[in-house]
C-alpha cells in the first residue's frame, strides 16, 4: 500500500474507534449521579389552602355541572376529610 492510502485506512480506522467510544460513553450507567427516586421531592404537608385547592379541583373535573353552592357544599365536606387525614402542619 501506498503510505496516503494507509494514512487515510488508519484515519479511519481511528475516527471510528473515536465515534465508537464517545457513543458508548453516552450508555455508562454507573455515573454517580442522583437516581430518580432520590430526586423525587417529598409531597408538601397537608394544609388548609391545599385541601381547598385538590378539592376544588376535583369538583371542577367530576361535578362540573353542579350548581355553586351544591359544589361547596361537597368541596366544605372533602376539605375536612383531607384534613382528618393528615397530621397537623408544623409551622
Amino acid at each position: 500500500m501506498t503510505p496516503s492510502r494507509l494514512f487515510i485506512r488508519h484515519g479511519f480506522t481511528a475516527l471510528a474507534l473515536v465515534l465508537g467510544t464517545a457513543l458508548l460513553a453516552g450508555c455508562e450507567t454507573t455515573a454517580p449521579g442522583a437516581t430518580p427516586a432520590a430526586t423525587a421531592q417529598a409531597e408538601p404537608p397537608m394544609t388548609h389552602a391545599r385541601a381547598a385547592e385538590l378539592c376544588w379541583m376535583s369538583t371542577e373535573k367530576g361535578a362540573g355541572s353542579m350548581n355553586l353552592d351544591k359544589r361547596a357544599d361537597v368541596v366544605d365536606k372533602c376539605i375536612d376529610d383531607k384534613m382528618k387525614g393528615a397530621p397537623a402542619p408544623k409551622s
